[in-house]
C-alpha cells in the first residue's frame, strides 16, 4: 500500500518531469527564434554599413572596380557583385559543407542578399554568417535551464516533504496510539495539541468515540460478572433441589428420565456461569501472577489425568513432547488453557481418530484428523461453536484466545492434510 506522503510527492513528481520534458522543445524553439532574429540584425547592420562606407569613398570607377575585387578576398563570406537592376532585399537559410573542417559535415548559414547603387550602378551584397554556434548556445543554456530545475525540483521535493513530515507529524502520532489502544486494558487515550483545526477535530471525536466504547465495555463486563455472580446461587439451589426430588420415593422411571435430562441442562448452565465468571476475571486482571512453568510437565500431567476420556473415545494419542520447555505466565490460566485445547480436541474426535500433542520451545500444537475445515472466525469467539450438536459451553476456545491475549500469545487454527490443528506460539 502507498502511504499517503508518496502519494502526493508521486503527482508533484510527474507534474514537474511533464513540464520539463515540455520546457526543453521550448527553450530550444525560442532561443533558436531569438538568434536567428539576432542574426537578421546583425546582417542588415553590416550591409548597411558597408553600403554607407563604400558610398562614402567617392571612388572612380576604376577604383571602384578594384575596391570590390579586394574586399570580395577580405570578406569571403560576402559576395558583392555588379547586377542590372535593384531588387527587393530578401533572406535565406543554407546547410553548406565546412571546407576548412572537413570532420565537422555540414554548416548552417543565415543570409541576407540586399540591392544598392554606388557611382551609378547597382550591386548586390550577400552577407552570410554562421549559425552553427546558435546550436551549440542552445544546448548549453538548456543544459544550465535544465540543471538549475532539477535543483528547483530537489529543492521542493525535499521542502514539501519536510514540511508535509511536520504537518502530519500529529496525524500518524494518532494514528500509533489508536493502534496501539487496547480495550480489554481499559484506558484512555490522551492525544497531543496540535494547534490544527482538522486535528483538533479529529482527536476530539477519537476520544469521544473510544470514551464511550470503554463506558460501554465497562457495563458490559459488570453485567456479564454480575448476572454470573446473582446466578451462582440460585443454580446451586436448583442442583440440590433436583438432587433431593431423585433421591425421594416413590418416582417413576419417567420421572427419574426428566429429573436427569434437567439435571444435564442444569450442569451445562453452570458450566457456562462458571466460564464467563472467569472470563470476567481474566479481563479485571484479576490473574496478574507470573512465574516460570515447566510447559513440558504440566502438559504430561494434563495428558495422563485425561487419559480415561482419550480411552472412552478410543483415541490414539501421539506425542512429540521436547523436554523442559519452560515459559513465563500465570499457571492456573495456563492449565485451564491445555484443558481447553486437549477436552476441545477430545470432544471434536471421532471414535479411534488421532490425537497428536507436539510442544516445541515456542509452539504448542494438538491437531486431530476431520473431514473439512472448521468455521475459523466463529472458532475463537463467544458462544461460538463450529458444530450445532456439540456438547460444549461455546466458551473453551473463547477463554484460551483471552489467556493468550492476557499473556502475549498468539493462537491459530488451520486445516491442513485431513487434520485440524490448534497452535498456540509464544517469543
Amino acid at each position: 500500500m502507498n502511504k499517503l506522503l508518496n502519494k502526493s510527492m508521486r503527482s508533484f513528481v510527474l507534474y514537474a518531469g511533464i513540464v520539463l520534458a515540455c520546457s526543453i522543445p521550448a527553450y530550444y524553439a525560442i532561443i533558436d527564434f531569438i538568434w536567428a532574429h539576432e542574426l537578421k540584425e546583425h546582417n542588415r547592420i553590416v550591409s548597411a554599413t558597408t553600403r554607407q562606407n563604400l558610398q562614402a569613398l567617392s571612388l572612380t570607377d576604376k577604383e571602384l572596380s578594384e575596391t570590390v575585387a579586394l574586399w570580395n578576398k577580405l570578406q569571403p563570406e560576402t559576395q558583392l557583385q555588379p547586377v542590372a537592376a535593384l531588387r527587393p532585399d530578401s533572406t535565406y537559410n543554407i546547410y553548406r559543407k565546412n571546407k576548412y573542417i572537413p570532420a565537422k559535415g555540414w554548416d548552417r548559414f543565415q543570409g541576407l542578399v540586399t540591392y544598392f547603387t554606388i557611382n551609378g550602378k547597382v550591386f548586390r551584397l550577400t552577407q552570410e554568417v554562421n549559425m552553427e554556434e546558435s546550436h551549440e548556445t542552445i544546448i548549453a543554456i538548456a543544459g544550465v535551464a535544465f540543471l538549475f530545475f532539477l535543483i528547483l525540483l530537489g529543492g521542493l521535493i525535499f521542502i514539501n516533504k519536510r514540511t508535509s513530515e511536520k504537518l502530519w507529524r500529529p496525524f500518524y502520532s494518532s494514528l500509533q496510539k489508536i493502534q496501539s489502544f487496547d480495550l480489554h486494558r481499559q484506558y484512555a487515550i490522551e492525544f497531543e495539541k496540535t494547534g490544527i483545526e482538522e486535528f483538533e477535530t479529529l482527536n476530539h471525536h477519537l476520544e469521544k468515540l473510544i470514551a464511550g466504547n470503554i463506558a460501554v465495555y465497562k457495563q458490559q463486563k459488570e453485567f456479564t460478572q454480575n448476572a454470573s455472580h446473582e446466578l451462582q446461587t440460585p443454580l446451586s439451589i436448583v442442583k440440590f433441589k433436583l438432587d433431593l426430588l431423585h433421591q425421594s420415593k416413590p418416582i417413576t422411571d419417567e420421572q427419574s428420565a426428566l429429573i436427569d435430562e434437567a439435571h444435564q441442562s442444569l450442569s451445562k448452565v453452570t458450566r457456562i456461569n462458571k466460564n464467563l465468571l472467569l472470563l470476567a476475571k481474566i479481563e479485571n486482571s484479576q490473574f496478574s501472577g507470573k512465574e516460570a512453568i515447566n510447559l513440558s510437565a504440566l502438559l504430561e500431567k494434563h495428558i495422563s489425568l485425561l487419559d480415561d476420556f482419550l480411552e472412552d473415545k478410543q483415541l490414539q494419542v501421539i506425542k512429540h513432547i521436547a523436554p523442559d520447555v519452560v515459559l513465563s505466565g500465570n499457571k492456573t490460566l495456563t492449565e485451564i488453557l491445555l484443558t481447553n485445547l486437549i477436552m476441545n480436541t477430545v470432544r471434536h474426535s471421532q471414535p479411534k481418530d488421532t490425537v497428536t500433542i507436539t510442544l516445541k520451545t515456542h509452539l504448542l500444537e494438538i491437531s486431530n484428523t476431520g473431514a473439512m475445515p472448521l468455521e475459523e472466525k466463529m472458532l475463537f469467539r463467544r458462544f461460538g461453536t463450529s458444530s450445532p450438536n456439540t456438547t460444549g459451553t461455546g466458551l473453551g476456545l473463547a477463554i484460551v484466545r483471552q489467556i493468550c491475549q492476557l499473556h502475549g500469545w498468539q493462537e491459530s487454527y488451520r486445516f491442513e492434510n485431513g487434520f485440524h490443528l490448534f497452535s498456540i506460539a509464544w517469543a
